[in-house]
């Protein structure tokens, strides 16, 4: 199966090692550039870069998708698949694949387009989450679907590394369903209800911080703001990461639940300590 794999980080990654397993290797890989990282930020590979070279197949690290360079690696490739990749696909870049380029997104489209849908389901206390692919178009998670499906089980109490996982492993189940009759010309995509759609947003890390005063609440008193607050542990770690203020001292919220209705933080990392349980 002759395609390109466009795909960056980790949940990427994932994706792309189930289809290899499935006899599903791409021709090419088409990843962001390596970048500085952590705290000596040592230039470093993505996660699909590693594991593509690992195997024998040809990246491609481009900074801007430039036409003439892409006709050139891509040559006479009929569709692309394109998890997570981190770059805007222009148009032109669309129309080089005669039967397009087939996105996964994390999410049951329409619902949550854009940035974060996984953390968006965590935050909104969903009961249900699940991936979708697409036929992309020149608008953001817009284009028609081909195939979607929701997780067999409820995710009112999944932490964010939990959920990106699991629909890692659902987007490559239906991947490994849908691509031999995508690449046969085999599927009729139907268009999104836009009655419907949703969009969601980078989080930052000033959407990350609990005032003492309401984490004390969410603690003693409970109720609505410890669900928003054991919402936003579970979504928004560990990026950007949950955080309060004592004494001027940063302390990292890592894990909590709820008890009784009340939040029970269970794992905090003071400033300059390493994180520890309660």
């Amino acid at each position: 199966m002759n395609y390109v794999f466009f795909g960056t980080p980790h949940f990427a990654e994932m994706i792309l090692e189930r289809l290899m397993s499935a006899g599903m290797q791409p021709t090419l890989v088409i990843t962001n550039p390596d970048r500085p990282a952590g705290r000596k930020h040592a230039l470093t590979s993505p996660p699909v870069k590693v594991l593509a070279e690992k195997h024998g197949i040809v990246v491609y690290q481009p900074e801007k998708l430039k036409i003439e360079n892409l006709k050139l690696k891509i040559g006479e490739l009929q569709f692309a698949v394109l998890a997570s990749y981190g770059k805007i696909i222009p148009k032109e870049v669309i129309d080089l694949f005669p039967r397009g380029i087939m996105v996964v997104h994390p999410s049951l489209l329409p619902r949550y387009r854009g940035a974060t849908p996984i953390q968006s389901t965590i935050l909104n206390g969903d009961e249900q989450a699940g991936a979708t692919l697409i036929l992309m178009d020149e608008k953001v998670d817009h284009g028609p679907v081909i195939t979607q499906r929701a997780l067999e089980f409820p995710i009112s109490d999944s932490p964010f590394p939990k959920l990106h996982d699991e629909l890692a492993r659902l987007s490559a189940n239906l991947l490994i369903e849908i691509l031999p009759k995508f690449a046969a010309g085999e599927v009729k995509p139907k268009p999104q209800d836009e009655t419907k759609a949703t969009h969601t947003r980078k989080f930052v890390p000033e959407d990350a911080f609990v005032p003492a005063v309401d984490l004390k609440k969410a603690q003693n008193e409970g109720g609505e703001i410890a669900v928003a607050i054991d919402r936003k542990i579970r979504a928004l770690n560990p990026e950007p990461g949950m955080w309060t203020l004592e004494n001027g001292k940063r302390i990292k919220l890592l894990e909590a639940e709820l008890v009784g209705g009340k939040l029970k933080l269970r794992k905090i990392q003071k400033e300059g300590g390493r994180p520890y349980a309660l």
